[in-house]
């Protein structure tokens, strides 16, 4: 029974640390919720939460990492950008990570503006191309912020229905 407790106290942190890692890029989000939810259930004997509900909550969670990965390249790509602002962009975003949050939002736009310059565009071409690269992240942090939700949601729903 003690040991239950510590389990569900593990699995609670792990899914509070998955969600803010659905807005910090250093944690891995969407792999820690999904960590937690399954000692959950583990916890649980898979009674409320069975293999099915897994499945779903583990889909869910590949879409939501599929869509960070592309995210920011997208939202280049979109505009038009060289595959040199491409590479620059994921460059920008590991290096980012490095300088705290300031690193992270300025990472992939600088290196998108400098990749795009690298490939001998205008100053004004390369800074539309970042902030369309940083536009593209935004949108898919916020859709991983989403998904995450939805898995919760998902977990709770076979929890208490299930």
């Amino acid at each position: 029974m003690a040991l239950d407790v510590v389990l569900y106290i593990c699995a609670a942190l792990l899914v509070i640390a998955g969600v803010a890692g659905a807005i910090l890029p250093a944690l891995p989000g969407i792999p820690l919720i999904f960590a937690g939810l399954w000692v959950a259930a583990a916890t649980d004997g898979y009674r409320h939460v069975g293999l099915w509900w897994l499945v779903g909550i583990a889909v869910a969670g590949i879409v939501g990492v599929a869509i960070d990965f592309v995210a920011g390249t997208l939202g280049a790509k979109r505009v038009g950008a060289s595959s040199r602002a491409l590479w620059g962009a994921a460059i920008g975003t590991v290096v980012g990570m490095f300088f705290g949050l300031p690193g992270l939002l300025l990472g992939p736009f600088l290196g998108a503006v400098a990749g795009e310059m690298m490939s001998g565009k205008s100053a004004l071409r390369s800074a539309h191309v970042g902030v369309s690269t940083w536009f593209g992240m935004l949108l898919g942090t916020l859709v991983k912020l989403v998904i995450s939700f939805v898995m919760i949601g998902l977990f709770a729903a076979a929890f208490l229905f299930g």
